[in-house]
């Protein structure tokens, strides 16, 4: 791997971080690593099909680093200072979007300091973006940390194609009107020629405020064309709003469960922890949002109620690591602590915890090993762009067995509906779902399995990413537009199945972060 002096990328991805990351080695020499999930997955043969680049951020602070190749790939990294990360990404990004955007869980701070630094680091990816793009380049901004990108990139770049996707929840419009600079959000945005969202509510919501911040009625638009749903006229130009549900690698997590050192592993996992009756599963990073405390509180009622024998039980939780300089995340890791220990110290014995907590990140195998030993996997998110977590579980289930317990507000609820839903907010729900799924009918078990099982393998990363490039692709545009139009109009329909079958049937993909 060495410097780099391509320029002129045909397909540009622009995130927070690049998809590798520098490790530094015992003997004091670094390398980068490849580090994928599903969007690189995902994206990967545009970028390489394409003279492809990625703009994102080295992961270490205070970081001077050339654009370099990386296996054919030409990656770009963004410097970021200490007191960058500090109020850039710790401050504005996860203190002040990332609450917002999740339905206030915890209160926003609104700090005009973490706002200028955030402008400041917008225009460093924008600039950064525009030198690397090539003339009429498809330039792809992702997620929450970058919504003003589009329209600095536009203002520098007017003959790029620019697409936006949102990760996360775009929240109700009563929620976003609390953010001073929200008006100047919404103009970021619509720099974009396709801005995505995860569900159609999003997308409606992002409409209406377009309208309402920006005057932006047909009779005042700067384009004198018919507004219609899924698009707003803006500046000369139509920006077209629709809804990609993003999805998994499915194929690649299927094919792992199938390998019989994974399947041992799941044996002796299981063996491990007495191979109990019921072993159910959460996998989370270790946030405010994924209501971890919720799913404890309901296994505790179970137990307590003696509806459940805790000689019949285990749970193992796995709590990735996030954010831990920030005083509400550490409180919130004490706090689940607290109750992994109270649950133990009340109904378990020695050697045979109720609960096997983890704080900690764990390979890609090891988590499919989990996925494959446990009959109940429980996602409980207060609010949740999609999640992903459920879908990985669903992938894994190759005998078409196993329970998903499933919170109302992840957006993959509207996808995975033959999941036992709950209302995160509803204690006694949730114990109620917890109880119905461990004592399920097999027969109705494998139904609904099945049921799930083929919506993750038909929808997967591939076909998610294949459908927003051909919606931004200006030679589909009126495909494009069609479809914004039916998402918008159908916003309490399953946003998946209608987005999808409009994809297959004109060209190409569409699915389920």
């Amino acid at each position: 791997m060495g410097v780099s002096t391509v320029r002129g990328a045909e397909f540009l991805v622009v995130a927070n971080r690049l998809p590798v990351d520098l490790e530094r080695l015992e003997d004091g020499t670094e390398r980068w690593r490849s580090s994928p999930g599903g969007l690189v997955s995902a994206l990967e043969p545009f970028l390489r099909s394409r003279k492809g680049a990625w703009v994102g951020w080295s992961g270490q602070p205070d970081l001077d680093v050339e654009p370099f190749e990386d296996e054919g790939l030409s990656m770009h990294p963004v410097r970021l200072s200490g007191a960058d990360i500090r109020d850039y990404y710790e401050g504005f990004s996860n203190a002040t979007l990332w609450p917002l955007y999740h339905d206030v869980v915890v209160k926003p701070v609104f700090e005009r300091a973490w706002w200028d630094r955030y402008v400041e680091v917008n225009q460093r990816f924008a600039d950064a973006a525009a030198a690397a793009a090539g003339k009429g380049a498809t330039v792809w901004v992702q997620d929450y940390q970058l919504q003003l990108v589009p329209a600095m990139l536009r203002e520098q770049r007017p003959d790029l194609h620019i697409g936006f996707f949102l990760h996360i929840p775009f929240p109700p419009v009563e929620l976003f009107m609390q953010l001073p600079w929200r008006t100047e959000i919404v103009r970021g945005l619509l720099g974009a020629d396709v801005v995505g969202f995860q569900m159609p509510l999003g997308a409606q919501n992002f409409l209406w405020l377009a309208r309402r911040l920006l005057d932006l009625e047909p009779s005042r638009a700067a384009v004198k064309v018919r507004s219609r749903p899924g698009s707003v006229p803006f500046e000369g130009r139509h920006v077209r709003v629709g809804a990609f549900p993003i999805s998994i690698d499915a194929a690649s997590f299927d094919a792992m469960s199938r390998q019989p050192a994974i399947i041992k592993h799941a044996q002796q996992l299981r063996a491990e922890m007495g191979d109990p009756e019921h072993l159910l599963l959460g996998i989370d990073r270790l946030d405010y949002t994924k209501g971890i405390d919720v799913r404890l509180r309901a296994l505790r009622e179970l137990l307590v109620a003696k509806r459940v024998d805790p000689e019949s039980v285990a749970m193992v939780q796995l709590a990735t690591p996030s954010r831990e300089r920030v005083d509400q995340y550490i409180a919130m890791r004490r706090s689940i602590e607290e109750q992994v220990g109270r649950l133990n110290g009340e109904f378990g014995r020695v050697g045979r915890p109720i609960v096997h907590y983890l704080h900690q990140p764990v390979g890609r195998e090891e988590l499919v090993a989990l996925y494959a030993a446990a009959d109940v996997m429980v996602v409980t998110p207060l609010r949740d762009g999609m999640n992903l977590v459920c879908k990985e579980y669903v992938a894994t289930r190759r005998g078409l067995d196993g329970v998903l317990v499933l919170s109302e507000f992840a957006g993959a609820a509207t996808e995975l509906t033959s999941a036992v839903l709950v209302n995160p907010h509803d204690l006694d729900g949730v114990a109620r779902g917890l109880e119905r799924a461990m004592t399920m009918d097999p027969m109705e078990e494998r139904s609904r399995m099945r049921t799930m099982h083929r919506q993750v393998m038909t929808h997967d990363v591939d076909r998610w990413a294949r459908s927003f490039l051909d919606f931004l692709d200006p030679e589909t545009a009126e495909l494009g537009e069609h479809t914004a139009d039916h998402t918008g109009d159908h916003a309490a329909d399953h946003a998946a199945e209608h987005a999808a079958d409009h994809a297959a049937d004109h060209a190409g993909a569409e699915p389920a972060a």
